[in-house]
């Protein structure tokens, strides 16, 4: 009961926090010359900000919305979970740097993807683990790291992230972009969003930016 009560308190926390904000969406930037762009989406878009933006040849990482049905959704409408879309990040990166299969492992290793529809205190479809692929080959490597953490057992569950075509991302509002950085006396980024930012760190450390290692 200790537990759930916490949840609770946590979930209220970050809807909460989202009240009252500025509802103005950021703006879309266009990839930049050999740029790439990558999208998943892991809970929280907060933390999966973060963690994005601490991999050496990601340039910038865009919190926002996909896999849904609704044009330029904004938050209040996600959370309610009408429109289908799921919390995500969009990422942009030099991939003479760090590669799309490199991405994909950062992905999955920074989150839960083997809890459906949920991460940790977060309850919903707009919370779910989700990947998006551009191309047959961007498919196929996110299947084979999939397969790979399953294989090697990684986690005790097997994966439940969705794998789907990519169609359209939609910038959040102006207030989540770099929230973390902003916003680290909030609890829930110390209770919720800081641990998964440090489990990407441990997973992936010969991929980290210097002054994040």
């Amino acid at each position: 009961m200790k537990k759930l009560a916490l949840y609770v308190a946590l979930v209220l926390l970050i809807v909460g926090c989202a009240n009252g904000q500025p509802k103005s969406m950021a703006v879309l930037p266009k990839p930049a010359a050999g740029e790439a762009v990558a999208t998943f989406g892991s809970g929280c878009f907060w933390a999966s900000q973060e963690a994005m933006t601490e991999l050496k040849g990601v340039n910038k990482v865009i919190a926002g919305y996909a896999g849904g049905n609704t044009a330029n959704p904004t938050y209040e409408e996600v959370s309610t979970r009408t429109t289908n879309h799921a919390e995500t990040v969009q990422v942009y990166y030099d991939p003479k740097v760090i590669t799309y299969a490199t991405l994909a492992e950062a992905f999955l290793s920074a989150h839960d993807p083997t809890t459906l529809n949920r991460q940790g205190p977060d309850v919903g479809t707009d919370y779910r683990s989700i990947a998006f692929y551009r191309n047959a080959n961007e498919k196929a490597t996110l299947e084979a790291a999939i397969k790979k953490m399953n294989d090697s057992k990684h986690y005790p569950n097997p994966v439940v992230t969705q794998v789907v075509p990519f169609k359209v991302f939609y910038p959040a509002e102006k207030y989540h972009q770099g929230y973390y950085r902003t916003n680290g006396d909030n609890p829930y980024i110390g209770a919720v969003s800081t641990p998964k930012v440090l489990k990407m760190r441990k997973a992936m450390k010969e991929y980290l930016k210097p002054e994040f290692k």
